[in-house]
């Protein structure tokens, strides 16, 4: 016999978890006292929202399914923002919620939500599990779940009284995830259509991405003699140093590159969903009439054609697509369009060479400088806000795994992300990237930080306000600031606070120093750069626009 949150454990345990994220709660009590001795990391975070997070990146790092545990209610609530980027961003995630005791639902108990309420439309699927020696089972079918088809977040309400009470039960048995053997013939139509276009791109994005699947894509460009470009925010699966990579489809898209993709002929999307950001609110493609052959490969077969109509559809992982489609591309007689890579390097080439903006401290030679400086394995994280448009454009991703970013545009990631980043490997460097109001989102993971050994380098890019929306609301509303200032903390003071090491910074020329110390400090470090708030994005002012 065994109490709910042992076999629980016992389950984690068979699934090869090594790692948890939580937020401890009453209601889960049974579920602690299983993790005990179970030899699964227990990180604790300061708020649910954080947590999720944390266990987000973990499932983007890894592959495997990031799991986190938070109590009923306010909990479950807070969870939801990590969620929701699991879902956004194809992410495997199991999110197990205490819940009440099952003999009381429908009375609005303390905390009570109805979570197949609350999370249905947000999660692939949940269920609350009511009964102990069913445990194994929903566990089992919770993982297979989050990381068949196209990955995303499952949630698991667990009522007090079924985690605590006793049972009889065997481990699950049988595979959770199914092998996948996709045919080999359905590489012929992608190999000829690419040797009948003249202007073909590849498009690489969405889940089951490793090192030998960007090595992969980047041999694929060279064998199809066409430019690769990166979806949103995964700008890591290509070596954006080599002759055939073309640049990624951001919020800010090079002009020239959103005229390339109007121009091609042919898309050969590979796991990426092609969706609202990398066609800039489906304005590069015509939904309706795209005028050009689409060439969809996604592992999940409701997101080829549900927005772009393919003309040869293959449902299949990147992974096993791309070896199978360049072994067909290099037996097929593919036409010379060297002059077609050439200046689509040309012009990605052209966008990265930064643009001088305003202010002693300049954040397009801050990133130049890590870019330059930073080891080829080091992470980089960020959440959202026009900082990151610095980012994007300017820095050179070498090698797969050193990006963690949201494609749902979530402020508040990057310094979760960069503390599961830094658990996750703790001999390599973890930079965050943080406006300063989407770091005053998350901070208080500071402690989870000091608590855990973490030690990400947090660069806070500080102008005093909610940079985007100021942008917006200057383009709408010119001259009526409403909304978007922000008071600020001294942010170094604050790590120094919580044991960490910190610094301010005013100008390009003492950021490589203070970054040097950061590094040299051996914990976690906040640099609080004070920017110019005239600076917008690499491309607007503030004055400018108001002189619009």
């Amino acid at each position: 016999m065994r109490h709910g949150g042992q076999i629980l454990v016992d389950q984690l345990v068979k699934l090869g978890v090594r790692r948890v994220f939580s937020v401890p709660g009453e209601s889960f009590l049974a579920a602690l006292d299983g993790l005990y001795d179970a030899g699964i990391d227990n990180i604790v975070g300061r708020q649910e929202g954080g947590v999720a997070m944390m266990a987000e990146a973990y499932g983007k790092m890894t592959g495997q399914p990031g799991v986190a545990f938070v109590t009923r209610g306010p909990g479950a609530t807070n969870a939801s923002a990590g969620l929701h980027i699991a879902q956004q961003d194809s992410t495997p995630m199991v999110l197990f919620v205490g819940q009440i005791d099952n003999r009381h639902t429908d009375r609005e108990t303390f905390q009570e939500v109805d979570y197949k309420a609350l999370f249905g439309g947000l999660v692939k699927w949940v269920a609350q599990v009511d009964h102990t020696d069913r445990l194994p089972e929903y566990i089992a079918r919770a993982f297979r779940v989050a990381q068949t088809g196209r990955p995303g977040p499952v949630v698991l309400a667990l009522p007090e009284n079924m985690l605590s009470a006793q049972a009889d039960v065997a481990d699950f048995t049988g595979v959770v995830v199914p092998d996948m053997a996709g045919s080999p013939d359905s590489a012929a139509p992608f190999a000829m259509a690419l040797a009948q276009a003249e202007r073909p791109l590849i498009v690489v994005g969405g889940p089951h991405w490793d090192l030998t699947t960007a090595r992969a894509a980047a041999q694929l460009a060279e064998a199809a003699q066409a430019p690769v470009i990166t979806s949103f925010r995964r700008q890591d699966y290509v070596d954006n140093r080599h002759s055939h990579y073309a640049g990624d489809l951001n919020v800010g898209i090079n002009p020239r590159l959103a005229d390339r993709i109007r121009a091609a002929d042919c898309l050969v999307l590979i796991g990426t969903r092609f969706g609202d950001i990398d066609t800039q609110g489906y304005t590069l493609v015509d939904p309706a009439d795209p005028r050009k052959t689409v060439l969809h490969i996604h592992p999940d077969v409701a997101e080829i054609g549900r927005v772009y109509g393919a003309t040869h559809g293959w449902v299949e992982t990147a992974p096993r697509a791309i070896p199978a489609l360049l072994q067909t591309v290099r037996s097929t007689d593919i036409p010379d369009r060297r002059a077609w890579i050439t200046s689509a390097r040309a012009d990605y080439d052209a966008w990265t060479t930064p643009q001088n903006s305003p202010g002693e401290a300049k954040l397009e030679q801050v990133i130049k400088h890590l870019s330059e400086i930073l080891p080829e394995d080091a992470i980089v994280t960020n959440g959202a806000g026009n900082y990151a448009a610095w980012l994007h454009r300017y820095f050179t991703y070498k090698t797969h795994g050193t990006q963690l970013a949201p494609t749902s545009g979530s402020m508040g990631y990057g310094f979760p992300a960069a503390i599961s980043a830094s658990l996750e490997y703790p001999d390599k460097t973890v930079v965050c990237l943080a406006g300063d109001g989407c770091f005053q989102m998350t901070l208080n993971e500071l402690s989870t930080a000091a608590q855990h050994s973490a030690t990400p380098i947090v660069i806070v890019v500080n102008n005093g306000r909610y940079g985007t929306i100021r942008m917006h609301q200057e383009k709408t509303y010119p001259g009526r600031v409403s909304g978007t200032m922000l008071a600020n903390p001294d942010f170094a003071a604050l790590a120094r606070a919580y044991g960490g090491h910190g610094e301010t910074v005013t100008t390009t020329a003492d950021f490589a120093l203070a970054f040097d110390r950061a590094r040299a400090s051996g914990s976690f470090a906040v640099i609080d750069l004070h920017v110019d708030e005239d600076a917008l994005s690499p491309a607007l002012t503030l004055s400018g626009l108001a002189k619009a």
